[in-house]
């Protein structure tokens, strides 16, 4: 991706101005982002998305100032008429299933794919939304198909509508305000209100939402993955207090028990490899509900493609792949970083690594984490 080369995406921005400008700080409004945009599937084809376990899925339903909502499968039979105004069937990430909307994710890869979460569709009739509320994160809204009407604000009183089944401001003063048509995009930084409402039916909404961990609960997923490889490395040192005395308040904790925890917490979060290692693991998770197909067992002479489902990362050290770290060196690094980076890797270039980086990228591929192409280049 050329990050100084102005794109329509960003409304003849480049990437690298965008994020200097708009990133965290405002809001842009670009009109025809995309060109001829449509839906990365049919109604029908969502629909169904939307019946299936492996997806996350919800249906709104505003009547008046009551708002019902249900957590998914929904099967088709559950939603309401088409003619019915004010319901909304949110279908999150779709890219996990759908080529096309996999594709439509890659062009905001400008942004580091450690913040890039998914690609959540919104079908609504006329008057569907989710009301007025505040995110924590990132958002480009991009209107795939049919008109909404978006209303946001950056001042805001933070007082929620008590008894509703999600997070509604209960005043919203609105301060600026757009119909999208279909191409049109509306990126948010975070803490921006916003409400958006359809206006006439079959309106679709692509959302490309990025991932804002909380810093706790990063911080316990991190330390928890590193004590994991310590103790799978066999490190670990028992607590030994061989001038404990006799006690007469045997209820209190000794505290060299209690500084022998803190050095170890101390020791733990010191060891800046480990936690480098143990963070790329936790970056390229799959989501929960992700499982992959096996594969073949051999991709030789052919390029390889990671599976629109893979997450890939890397550092100085290492590569990261679906939550598996692996240490690279000499020529096989900046290739196995040309995968997470362009997502596939040519078989010349397959050809030039050492048997060992081979080996890898073959049981990848019987993991189902990558697919072989007929491609000979370099990529």
């Amino acid at each position: 991706m050329q990050i100084d080369a102005p794109t329509p995406l960003l409304g003849g921005l480049s990437p690298a101005r965008f994020m200097r400008r708009h990133w965290y700080k405002r809001p842009l409004l670009v009109r025809q982002a995309i060109p001829g945009c449509r839906p990365p599937l049919d109604r029908a084809a969502l629909f169904a998305l939307a019946h299936g376990d492996e997806v996350e899925s919800r249906l709104l339903v505003r009547s008046g100032g009551d708002w019902r909502l249900r957590h998914g499968p929904i099967p088709r039979r559950a939603l309401p008429p088409l003619s019915r105004p004010g319901w909304t069937l949110l279908v999150q990430g779709v890219d996990l299933h759908v080529d096309a909307a996999r594709a439509l994710l890659d062009r905001f890869r400008f942004v580091p794919d450690a913040r890039l979460d998914d690609l959540m569709i919104s079908y609504a009739s006329d008057g569907g939304g989710v009301g007025p509320h505040v995110d924590s994160y990132d958002v480009f809204l991009l209107q795939a198909g049919g008109r909404r009407r978006w209303q946001i604000a950056r001042r805001y009183d933070p007082h929620l509508r008590p008894g509703l089944p999600l997070a509604i401001l209960r005043d919203f003063e609105p301060e600026q305000e757009w119909v999208l048509e279909a191409g049109d995009m509306l990126y948010l930084p975070p803490g921006w209100a916003h409400d958006g409402v359809a206006i006439g039916g079959d309106c679709v909404t692509c959302s490309i939402g990025m991932r804002a961990p909380r810093r706790e609960a990063l911080a316990r997923e991190v330390l928890q993955r590193a004590l994991d490889e310590t103790e799978a490395a066999a490190r670990d040192a028992p607590y030994r207090d061989p001038g404990q005395g006799a006690t007469c308040e045997p209820g209190r904790i000794p505290p060299a028990l209690a500084a022998f925890a803190s050095d170890a917490v101390a020791r733990l979060a010191a060891d800046s490899r480990a936690m480098a290692c143990a963070l790329g693991e936790v970056l390229s998770e799959p989501k929960p509900n992700v499982r992959f197909d096996p594969g073949p067992a051999r991709v030789a002479g052919r390029g390889v493609r990671l599976d629109r489902r893979s997450r890939m990362l890397y550092d100085g050290e290492r590569v990261y792949l679906n939550g598996e770290s692996y240490r690279v060196t000499g020529r096989d690094a900046p290739a196995m970083r040309m995968l997470a980076d362009r997502r596939e890797l040519g078989a010349s270039a397959i050809a030039r690594l050492s048997a060992e980086a081979r080996s890898a990228l073959e049981a990848w591929v019987r993991a189902g984490w990558l697919h072989a192409i007929a491609d000979d280049g370099d990529r």
